[in-house]
């Protein structure tokens, strides 16, 4: 199998699971688009939620010139780590959503994902002497 053709798999399986998982309220739909032909990939969220309509991207991947270009991530861990851990190397994988003026690499940017979240969790989750 060709590096292109094993990376839309990958991505297809990533995009795949996401799309599995069900909003925690409303009523809301996860379409997956795939276009092989441009090597476009999408999760898409439409539907209702508290009489609110709720649409647009979730994730929004290309495949380019070899790599896996990252154009949107919208989901709460980032989607980076997984296409690693099924067999994307890192060098691959480039972060659209991030300026030029921000250079990272994508271990340091999961680690730093990490750190956030372990802070967020320590504040709203562990209470505070005298509360």
């Amino acid at each position: 199998m060709d590096t292109i053709t094993f990376y839309r798999e990958i991505v297809k399986q990533v995009i795949s699971d996401y799309a599995k998982l069900r909003p925690s309220h409303g009523n809301i739909r996860l379409d997956v688009i795939f276009d092989e032909m441009r090597d476009r990939s999408a999760l898409v969220q439409v539907g209702w939620d508290r009489k609110r309509h709720m649409h647009g991207n979730l994730i929004y991947m290309v495949i380019e010139n070899g790599k896996v270009i990252i154009e949107y991530d919208g989901m709460e861990y980032g989607i980076t780590q997984d296409l690693v851990k099924k067999g994307i190397p890192e060098s691959d994988i480039v972060l659209a959503f991030l300026s030029d003026s921000q250079p990272v690499s994508i271990a340091k940017k999961w680690e730093d994902i990490e750190i956030l979240v372990s802070l967020v969790q320590l504040v709203f989750f562990c209470p505070l002497p005298g509360w």
